[in-house]
């Protein structure tokens, strides 16, 4: 199950990627429900995620933390 939340948290994010105020809140929503791992590979996605979405590159700040 812990894998079905890492891919409903993606498709969330695409779908909200339209505004960014909107994606960072999903995104801290997703880092208090995933597991240390699964934010990991979250970071990885979301860094293939953005890059021609630089609207979306200060997310990146929230995940260093």
């Amino acid at each position: 199950m812990a894998k079905a939340m890492l891919e409903y948290t993606k498709t969330v994010l695409k779908k909200v990627s339209f505004d960014s105020r909107l994606f960072l809140k999903e995104l801290k929503k997703a880092v208090n429900s995933l597991l240390p791992d699964e934010i990991e590979e979250l970071k990885l996605w979301l860094q293939q995620f953005i890059t021609d979405k630089p609207e979306l590159k200060q997310s990146l700040i929230y995940l260093k933390a």
